[in-house]
């Protein structure tokens, strides 16, 4: 994933879009980036890799070495950005989030049209960012260089520009799969992924872009350059996993969104009885904890942490460099409470089941402090497919996912003709899949929230959700 804040003010800017952009650390491990606008010094751009310590350690200088009344910055899950552009449009620091599934062909093509070149990265690869900028840059201005650009990429780009008079535009993707929200306060305008980054810096909503909507703003004004499309096909796993709980994103609440879907996860378990003799529900920490506080209140059964995640010194579990190390730190990580673990049957709901080994090795870890049985429920439908616009769930193949690999081990090439009867539980593939997954990971049960469920937990109509993860259909 990725995050952007960007902010447009009457004084200097700098301290509003650190705080802004370190509230986006949640969404990406990799690297970190603000670019500022001062009209004395004009551009400035400052970039670190943030793998293995946080965003505001990194940039603590960043008051020192940099001023403007107007700045965006930036977390990235992939290449280094903001890239500052010099062009026939002028001097910009640009920022994207999203991705780029057909890069090579936009590569080529742009190479043999315009007989120019890119900067290469390791291996020969291009940054992105500096893809989409090649893209706007072959329009006469930005509003049909952002156009074109969101046309012809297969995937996914929100972009946020900063200019060199020191105004900012903010382009949702085309499609609204990334929310991109604008903030107001008596100082002037913010843009932000998260709503609540703005909202603990003063800022009050003012709005959020439609799909493919373009705006530009300053201090002093906020204007439209491109109206909202019709068609929307925002991420459901925005509420599921990935977004932070204090967000709301289309005016529903992650937090709230996460106590619903527990809830309704709870009734289909009553309807069933599959939650007879269990002594306690949690959550796998952190994102799965209030769709655990939701199934616990509904279903009346004591929420509890039985084993909790020491964060001090073990905040990321996939910042080593290797497999084993990162499977130590993850055992590190956790501490059991014995009391509410030996001799007891828990209920644990997860934010979704991927790839499962960090849950398999949880649920080893429960056994080995005393568990008598664990019950395991996701909080999302089986994920059946690779995200083919976002970087969550994006997998080298499908066959990294679990329930894609159970599938073929269970009935071969076959199977993959009938996936959407593998995500169903009331099917005899779905009772099967389901099955073979608790058989492999020691799970006393397991169920899956299903896409009515999340659909209705969420509150938006289905044909506004992508929810390609899960039943392929984009």
């Amino acid at each position: 994933m990725g995050g952007f804040f960007g902010a447009a003010l009457k004084r200097d800017a700098i301290s509003d879009v650190f705080f802004g952009t370190d509230y986006h650390s949640h969404l990406a491990p990799r690297r970190g980036g603000m670019a500022a606008y001062d009209p004395e010094v004009g551009l400035q751009r400052e970039i670190h890799n943030i793998s293995n310590s946080p965003f505001r350690t990194k940039f603590e200088h960043i008051f020192d070495e940099m001023r403007g009344t107007s700045a965006i910055g930036c977390i990235s899950d992939s290449d280094p950005q903001p890239l500052l552009i010099r062009s026939k449009l002028g001097t910009y620091a640009l920022c994207t989030i999203g991705v780029i599934n057909n890069a090579p062909q936009l590569i080529d093509q742009y190479l043999v049209f315009s007989g120019g070149h890119f900067g290469a990265m390791q291996g020969g690869k291009v940054n992105s960012t500096e893809l989409v900028a090649a893209m706007i840059n072959q329009k006469s201005n930005f509003i049909e260089g952002i156009q074109f650009a969101q046309q012809v990429i297969d995937g996914t780009a929100s972009i946020l520009i900063l200019k060199d008079d020191g105004r900012i535009i903010a382009a949702r993707d085309r499609l609204g799969r990334l929310p991109v929200l604008i903030g107001k306060s008596e100082d002037g305008y913010c843009v932000s992924f998260e709503s609540h980054a703005y909202q603990k810096l003063d800022y009050v909503d003012e709005k959020e872009l439609g799909p493919g909507e373009i705006v530009e703003f300053s201090a002093d004004e906020l204007i439209q350059l491109s109206p909202p499309g019709k068609e929307m096909r925002i991420c459901s796993f925005l509420w599921s996993y990935y977004g932070y709980s204090t967000a709301s994103y289309e005016g529903v609440n992650v937090e709230c969104m996460r106590y619903r879907n527990g809830e309704i996860m709870a009734e289909q378990d009553e309807k069933t009885g599959a939650n007879q003799g269990v002594d306690y529900v949690g959550g796998v920490p952190d994102s799965g904890t209030p769709h655990a506080i939701g199934y616990a209140n509904r279903s009346h059964i004591p929420f509890a942490r039985p084993f909790i995640k020491y964060t001090p010194t073990w905040p990321r579990s996939f910042t080593a460099a290797n497999k084993s190390q990162r499977n130590q730190v993850a055992k590190m990580k956790q501490i059991a409470v014995h009391d509410l673990i030996k001799d007891k049957s828990l209920l644990f709901v997860d934010d979704s089941i991927v790839r499962g080994t960090q849950l398999q090795e949880t649920v080893e870890f429960l056994y080995e402090n005393g568990a008598k049985a664990v019950h395991m429920r996701s909080a999302c439908p089986p994920v059946m497919y690779g995200c083919k616009y976002l970087n969550f769930s994006r997998a080298t193949s499908d066959m990294e996912l679990i329930t894609r690999r159970v599938v073929m081990e269970l009935e071969g090439e076959e199977g993959l003709k009938h996936l959407d009867e593998y995500s169903d539980a009331s099917t005899p593939r779905g009772q099967a899949m389901r099955k073979a997954i608790c058989d492999k990971f020691n799970f006393a049960s397991l169920e899956f929230q299903s896409l009515e469920g999340v659909v209705k937990a969420i509150g938006l109509d289905k044909c506004k959700l992508c929810t390609y993860c899960w039943n392929g259909k984009e």
